[in-house]
């Protein structure tokens, strides 16, 4: 049982699984009922075999097997031998006991094995008078409860037989007796060639019942079991992406979005696939029946290939599925393709989604879309379901046709056909016919999954952000912002990335951070929307220290526009509307203006209805910046966080950027990550970093005199436009 500890996290997958009880309970059911149906199918064997090689008559079959169940008593049953001895007939008259159960009726009145009996009434012997075994046999399993009951029985456990008068009272009848008799009830009791042949379409039509009832069970557990599962996997996933939202942006920094992604999206999937293991039917894998066909073609080609009439129905079924699965795979690839970009896009601009406070929104999108998967995803699984009952459904009907064909040569001794060769043709067609599944491979799926699910509850288990109990919320910002000796290394760093940052900022002011690469610029900024938490000092609004404030109240006064320009897949217009969901179109359209974006979005054919596509493809770069500086006009942030693109745009959209960025820090707190001199010289002050440090900070004319390390970057790495 150790690896019972082992499989833990494949354990916590069936949380997702347990609400669903009511399912679940009717999925026990329906199992249970298609093992008893199966059952029963193999019992028809059974009969039909007794009446194929002439044992006994089917009403003599269900009489004994009443007057077994009823009296505790085994009757010998004659075969032909019996009938070629110096006795020849004598064995038709009488009942001959060959067990006697303890506890039972007959043990009771003194019946012993070997006992004859040879009259039950009303049918009762006398001299020159004999009665017809099969009449007592019919006597004794069809009189009623309590009847008065009278037996003759020649008694053979003295030396000499004694013929002995026994009157009880009959015992109960099973409750299934009167079940039993029902259906062979239609057949006359006469054993003829016809009323053979009639029994043996009885036996077939009730199996063929049986079977179509088996089918539609089966379909009905089947369709329940894939639904349970599917609707367990979108429920994690959509748990799993809502506890992303809420996790450090820490967390993605130092793992990648990739990863996530995949286990989000296929880990879950994997982890869920343990589950259908264990719900579905283990031995649900057909084995191949060439063989059996095989087999049968050598015993008997007209009878098989009489079977084999169902393959063009068979084939044209797997056409017919396949085109409806198809289309429906067709769909749900489609929307999968469309699931994993919004995951992507969510993933991948994690910081802006987290400053506008979008977490919620981004979290309704994904739902959307995954229960339009989890659809089609019910409409594939109801095909796959109604596939092996049709195809078995298809093979009972061939199969019968085969039966009844064979069982009349078999009457008639047509061909040759025998009743041992007949029984092995059925073995190979109900073999080929049925498919047998296979559990080898249950225990390495299970495996896998738990593997999967290790992975995703990694994720599930990562805290979220950090937030106070007793958090405050923050009022935007009015008089100053102040960085008292902040100092911060990442995990697993051996250096230091900001080390004893003091910076004191008033409200309005625009700040211009430059720096070599790695001198700690986009570190610092990080910070203020507490993406991190310095390992010391503090960050103060107005004297408030923001690490006490709740997120989204800090968020909520904060713009931002990163280096990596961030869209959804989504309209123009609430691509500039995130961070101010239920703005009007006016406020977008005049956001737009101010950034000069309204003149490239207005001639497209949709207007701010055109839908971005994925890494803003049809967009240039100056344009997507533009977009995303809309966005932050819109919201109108206290504090707004500008990490300048380095990427090269030409000389206009350079130019509309930076009246555009004019407009934007406006009347407002900004805080510049700069490469480019008109970025630089157009701010208040510029805070120079270097190591980690505050190398040195002022206007420009006063760095290029008294800082070194501005002066070097000044020269070598601040964008200076040409011409």
């Amino acid at each position: 049982m150790s690896d019972t500890k082992g499989l833990s996290a494949f354990w916590r997958v069936w949380e997702d699984v347990w609400p669903q009880w009511p399912r679940l309970v009717k999925l026990v059911f329906w199992s249970v009922m298609i093992a008893l149906m199966i059952s029963v199918s193999f019992a028809t064997v059974i009969p039909l075999l007794k009446v194929m090689m002439s044992e006994e008559g089917l009403h003599g079959w269900v009489d004994r097997k009443i007057c077994n169940w009823r009296y505790g008593l085994d009757f010998y049953v004659p075969d032909r031998s019996d009938f070629l001895g110096e006795q020849g007939n004598a064995v038709l008259y009488y009942l001959l006991i060959t067990r006697v159960h303890s506890k039972s009726w007959a043990k009771e009145y003194g019946l012993h094995p070997q006992d004859r009996i040879v009259g039950v009434s009303p049918y009762l012997s006398s001299e020159g008078q004999r009665v017809f075994s099969g009449k007592m046999l019919e006597a004794l399993a069809t009189c009623s409860s309590g009847e008065r009951l009278v037996l003759q029985v020649i008694s053979m456990a003295d030396t000499v037989p004694v013929l002995k008068t026994l009157e009880a009272a009959a015992p109960e009848k099973p409750y299934l007796a009167d079940w039993a008799q029902w259906p062979v009830s239609f057949l006359p009791r006469q054993e003829t060639k016809e009323t053979k042949l009639r029994a043996i379409v009885l036996i077939i039509v009730g199996m063929i019942f049986i079977t179509i009832l088996r089918c539609m069970a089966r379909f009905y557990q089947h369709f329940l079991a894939e639904k349970i599962v599917l609707i367990a996997n979108t429920r994690l996933r959509e748990r799993v992406f809502a506890h992303a939202m809420y996790m450090p942006v820490g967390f993605f920094s130092s793992r990648g979005t990739s990863d996530t992604t995949s286990r989000i999206f296929n880990d879950v999937s994997q982890s869920c696939r343990g589950i259908k293991v264990l719900l579905g039917k283990t031995l649900r894998e057909p084995l191949t029946a060439a063989a059996c066909i095989g087999g049968a073609f050598w015993l008997n080609w007209k009878l098989t290939a009489i079977f084999l009439t169902a393959a063009p129905l068979v084939l044209g079924l797997f056409v017919v599925l396949g085109r409806k699965i198809k289309k429906a795979t067709k769909k749900s690839l489609a929307i999968s393709a469309q699931l994993l970009g919004r995951i992507q896009e969510a993933m991948r601009g994690v910081r802006v989604v987290k400053v506008y406070n979008r977490q919620d929104h981004e979290i309704g999108l994904y739902e959307r879309t995954n229960q339009a998967l989890l659809k089609q995803l019910i409409r594939i699984a109801r095909v796959e379901a109604l596939t092996n009952p049709l195809m078995d459904v298809l093979g009972m009907f061939a199969g019968s046709a085969a039966l009844l064909l064979g069982a009349a040569w078999v009457i008639e001794g047509y061909e040759g056909m025998q009743s041992s060769t007949f029984f092995a043709l059925v073995i190979f067609l109900g073999t080929a016919a049925e498919s047998v599944r296979k559990v080898s491979d249950v225990w390495n799926e299970v495996q896998r999954a738990n593997a999967a699910a290790e992975r995703v509850f990694a994720v599930l288990d990562e805290p979220l952000e950090k937030e106070e109990p007793d958090a405050f919320d923050l009022a935007p910002l009015r008089e100053k912002m102040v960085f008292e000796d902040i100092r911060f290394t990442y995990p697993g760093a051996a250096v230091p990335a900001l080390n004893g940052i003091t910076l004191e900022v008033p409200a309005g002011q625009t700040v211009a951070i430059v720096g070599p690469n790695g001198s700690g610029k986009s570190t610092l900024v990080n910070l203020i929307a507490r993406f991190y938490d310095p390992d010391s000092g503090r960050i103060l609004i107005d004297g408030r220290e923001i690490r006490r404030a709740t997120l989204r109240s800090l968020r909520g006064q904060i713009g931002l526009v990163t280096q990596d320009i961030v869209t959804f897949r989504d309209t123009i217009a609430n691509n500039i509307a995130y961070g101010k969901p239920g703005a009007s179109r006016e406020e977008v359209i005049e956001a737009a203006r101010r950034a000069y974006a309204h003149e490239f979005i207005e001639p497209l054919p949709d207007g701010y209805d055109t839908v971005i596509g994925e890494h803003s493809s049809g967009f240039s770069g100056g344009q997507m910046q533009r977009i995303v500086i809309a966005r932050a006009i819109l919201k109108n942030p206290a504090i707004l966080i500008f990490d300048e693109a380095m990427s090269q745009i030409d000389a206009d959209s350079e130019a509309k950027i930076h009246a555009a960025l004019q407009t934007l820090m406006k009347g407002r707190t900004c805080f510049l990550i700069a490469h480019r001199f008109s970025t630089v010289i157009s701010a208040d002050r510029i805070v120079v970093l270097d190591k980690g440090r505050i190398a040195g900070q002022g206007r420009h004319e006063d760095l290029t005199r008294t800082c070194q390390v501005y002066k070097n970057l000044y020269e070598t790495q601040l964008i200076v436009p040409q011409g």
